[in-house]
């Protein structure tokens, strides 16, 4: 994201702007607030276009149509003044890198992650299809991976197929070369069958890293496209390969239906861990820093006309440039992401988390008594995971406020989440053994007593943020250096298992010390890798007191009870 510049509007509609995320030949992005907190994607277009009558008419059919569609699987249309003298519309901001960044960062998707993805993008076309749309326009640019499932954005250019004559001049196609369907090249009847042939192309993108259709400019393209069969020889052969080329038929009608392809795909869509850890982080990293943005100090400037830099290619004319997935390069995964959490495209309708370039600045800090509920076992996961869940609750409850979650401290956890780092430091969990329980400290011993022994729940808090989370681990008899204890760490929102086992440190009658940092981290970076001083003191109420010394984690602490 970047900042604003001279010039530009601070406030759009009932919407606060925080930056601008990206810019396209139809107009510029940005990232909003509403007073209610809901965060969105703002776009306004070229004021050149605004004198436009032709274009006006456009446009507004255009989000009359997309207000329409709003389903599980796109970004809503919110809002819009088609009226105004620079007409805009808001979006639903989704958290998280585009497909074509996501694969520029790390490289191309396991065949789990492009079939869920593949399911995905097939029930959005469902839905949009099913309202007599099309959306003309599915590339990679325009597909964000978020943690909960892909999202389809842009409907800028759908087209309604109910048999109103079409808008655009003449000679004038809509699309991306390479990603266009035959018949929408050729100019020919385009319906629901030319978004397939684009999921299509999309598909083996994320599979491969290559688009099935390759060539030095917009007009090679185009011809192969029209011409040629698509390449798919780094495809493994298999059902994923044989879908993806049905989707790239010629002839609209050999190529089988979204509703085909979705119940082909759905096994995929709701399985744990459908994206790679690295892109996982990425995503969740990208919700979390939603919290610490702040507003530009507040400008009354209507939504007017705007003094835009001349777009570097004519929006509505000619087919427009390449999408950015044709010089996409790559590591494999585990590499470090080389930009932030995906900055938009240009000119997208919704735009990806925040880059690290955001002129905004964190909130003062909340209200120490606040705290968001997060049902996870939280000591296993970094507390920047953690939070990330928080804001992707929130975002999906319609607000980052409904939760009365507000920016504020997340430098400071942050600080936490790498390892401590902050100037002051959370303090470690003190041994049991040192401090007893007021219920009696009895001998130490070195073996688990049996009033421990048993499942344990109950929610602990983060020592810093007081975020609230769900924990729960089972302890069983043994000896010191022993494996005594395991967690139940599985946090839905992110498909990630982070249990461990917990080894027997040192004892008392009534409180244990556990080490959980000897084993191996199921998902660096993450679940935590865990701390030698996990403390269990056993209260005079019968309830287990549990106090950790995982910075990372957060040092979460709170009271258990056992499970029958």
């Amino acid at each position: 994201m970047q900042p604003l510049e001279a010039g530009e509007p601070r406030t759009i509609g009932a919407y606060r702007l925080l930056g601008r995320l990206g810019a396209g030949g139809m107009g510029r992005v940005y990232l909003g607030r509403s007073a209610g907190g809901r965060t969105v994607a703002v776009k306004i277009v070229h004021p050149h276009f605004a004198a436009d009558e032709e274009f006006r008419a456009r446009f507004r059919r255009e989000v009359e149509a997309a207000r329409r569609v709003g389903g599980e699987w796109t970004a809503p249309v919110l809002d819009a003044d088609p009226e105004a003298p620079v007409p805009w519309v808001a979006t639903g901001y989704v958290a998280g890198p585009s497909l074509d960044r996501a694969l520029a960062a790390h490289g191309p998707l396991p065949e789990a992650s492009v079939r869920a993805i593949g399911a995905g993008l097939a029930r959005a076309l469902v839905a949009v299809h099913g309202l007599g749309l099309v959306h003309r326009d599915v590339k990679p640019s325009n597909v964000m991976l978020t943690l909960d499932g892909p999202r389809l954005i842009d409907f800028g250019i759908a087209r309604a197929t109910d048999g109103t004559a079409s808008l655009t001049s003449t000679g004038v196609s809509v699309g991306s070369p390479g990603y266009m369907s035959p018949e929408q090249i050729l100019g020919k009847g385009v319906t629901g069958a030319a978004d397939v042939f684009s999921l299509g192309a999309v598909l083996a993108f994320a599979a491969t890293g290559l688009p099935p259709f390759t060539g030095d400019n917009s007009a090679t393209l185009l011809y192969k496209v029209v011409h040629e069969p698509p390449e798919l020889d780094a495809l493994p052969p298999g059902e994923l390969r044989e879908l993806i080329g049905a989707c790239l038929a010629k002839a609209p009608t050999d190529r089988p239906t979204p509703e085909a392809l979705a119940s082909a795909l759905a096994p995929a869509l709701g399985a744990p861990g459908w994206l790679p850890a690295p892109l996982v982080e990425q995503a969740s990293r990208a919700a979390v820093a939603l919290l610490d943005l702040e507003a530009a100090p507040a400008q009354e400037v209507p939504s007017g006309p705007v003094p835009f830099t001349t777009p570097s290619y004519p929006g509505a004319q000619g087919f427009g440039p390449p999408d950015p997935s044709y010089a996409t390069g790559g590591g494999p995964y585990g590499t470090p992401p080389t930009g932030g959490a995906g900055t938009a495209g240009g000119g997208s309708g919704s735009g990806s988390g925040p880059g690290a370039g955001a002129v905004p600045q964190p909130r003062t800090a909340p209200d120490s008594g606040r705290q968001v509920s997060v049902t996870a076992a939280g000591r296993r996961f970094s507390c920047t995971l953690v939070l990330a869940a928080a804001a992707v609750l929130a975002v999906l409850s319609g607000g980052l406020y409904g939760m009365e979650l507000l920016p504020g401290q997340r430098d400071k956890e942050r600080d936490l989440a790498d390892g401590g780092s902050s100037s002051t430091p959370a303090p470690a969990a003190t041994p049991p053994t040192a401090t007893p329980s007021a219920s009696g400290a009895g001998g130490t011993r070195t073996d688990v007593p049996k009033e421990l022994i048993g499942t344990w729940k109950g929610t602990v808090t983060t020592a810093r943020m007081g975020v609230s989370s769900e924990f729960e681990i089972t302890i069983k008899a043994g000896k010191v250096g022993e494996v005594v204890g395991r967690d139940k760490s599985i946090l839905p929102v992110f498909g990630t298992d982070c249990s461990g086992d917990w080894k027997l440190a040192s004892a008392t009658d009534r409180s244990l010390v556990l080490d959980t940092s000897g084993g191996p981290n199921p998902a660096p970076g993450i679940c935590s890798n865990g701390s030698a001083n996990e403390g269990f003191t056993l209260n005079a109420n019968g309830t287990l007191h549990y106090k950790s010394g995982d910075v990372p984690a957060g040092n979460p602490e709170g009271d258990l009870t056992r499970s029958p």
